[in-house]
């Protein structure tokens, strides 16, 4: 690994055996800032920290049905959205984004019905639609973090981007009004496509813009990889997801899954690899485990850093979102970080 990668003062590094014959090098990322202890003391469960260029810091309160702002000097916060089931207000959120103009989407599910608004900067609402009712409904969550369907919203201000594999394809473009533009990603062979439960949950995942350039969508359960695809949604490459802090839960991968009860019917009980994944404005896709590690791959798809957060103690991110000035924020604990 480059000695480039090893610079700064806020990074650390320690040898941890990869394998009887072989080290793997992990840094040690330590936060340089972020939300004040007054401040994040207010957020029930902060599911996403992001900021627009030069504006202020946004956090999504999931189990606080609420997106807060902070100024940019992170001294108070203030209610941009708050509960209900009415438009203009969110329940039972699912998903967050914010685009670079200062608007917000946040996905949400009032009895049940996926629900997507967008707000502008000043928290008043401009658009959303509801999505329709999915028979085959997936979810693959941590605790009380969903992970898939419109959980996993991006938004760029003129289209959304939502991953429901009931479709039969991993990604879906909407338009502000709802309207379905386009799809593509065929889903991957999953072993269990005679169930079709447990290969459309296989198939759950976060679909990523990446800044230079195309898509890559990061599979949630099952054994971890990615693909890579271009601006038309041509696949280019496929990458497996492998090291010794993925090893623990390959060994324990069943070959057949437990069920729950959802509503009305029972769906397979999936647990995630992945929490967490972003893409930096190089084009490195940044992936983080449900142990405390992230993985940063090129944008050729080589894997070429290991890091682990660490603020008062180790963190496992559950949303990484990168600035425009090149700051990395985390959640939960609403850290900063300088990457």
């Amino acid at each position: 690994m480059s000695r480039a990668l090893l610079c700064g003062t806020a990074v650390a590094s320690f040898l941890i055996s990869a394998a009887p014959h072989a080290a793997l090098t992990v840094e040690i990322l330590k936060s340089t800032g972020g939300l004040p202890p007054h401040v994040v003391g207010l957020f029930e469960e902060p599911l996403a920290f992001q900021q627009t260029a030069g504006g202020p810091y946004y956090v999504f309160d999931r189990r606080g049905h609420t997106v807060y702002a902070v100024d940019s000097e992170t001294k108070k916060a203030f209610k941009l959205v708050e509960i209900g089931p009415e438009l203009g207000r969110i329940l039972q959120p699912r998903g967050f984004d914010t685009s670079a103009t200062g608007s917000f989407v946040v996905a949400d599910a009032p009895r049940t019905v996926d629900r997507v608004q967008m707000f502008g900067g000043g928290g008043l609402r401009t658009g959303g639609f509801t999505l329709p009712a999915r028979r085959n409904r997936t979810a693959i969550e941590f605790g009380s973090q969903v992970l898939s369907g419109i959980a996993a919203i991006q938004y760029s201000g003129t289209n959304l981007l939502i991953s429901h594999p009931e479709s039969g394809t991993l990604f879906t473009e909407y338009s502000p009004g709802g309207y379905a533009q386009r799809s593509f990603g065929r889903l991957r062979a999953t072993g269990h496509e005679a169930d079709r439960d447990v290969h459309l949950a296989l198939n759950v995942g976060l679909p990523l813009p990446d800044p230079t350039g195309g898509y890559f969508y990061v599979f949630a359960g099952g054994r971890p990889m990615f693909h890579k695809y271009d601006a038309d949604g041509r696949l280019l490459y496929e990458r497996h997801i492998e090291g010794p802090e993925v090893d623990p839960y390959l060994a324990v991968l069943p070959t057949r899954w437990p069920t729950r009860r959802v509503e009305d019917r029972e769906i397979p009980l999936v647990h995630p690899a992945v929490r967490a994944a972003a893409v930096d404005p190089r084009g490195r896709l940044w992936v983080s485990l449900v142990e405390p590690y992230t993985y940063v791959y090129d944008p050729q798809g080589d894997k070429i850093r290991t890091i682990q957060f660490r603020a008062a103690g180790p963190i496992s991110p559950t949303s990484l979102f990168f600035t425009t000035d090149g700051r990395l924020l985390v959640t939960p604990g609403c850290y900063e970080f300088r990457p």
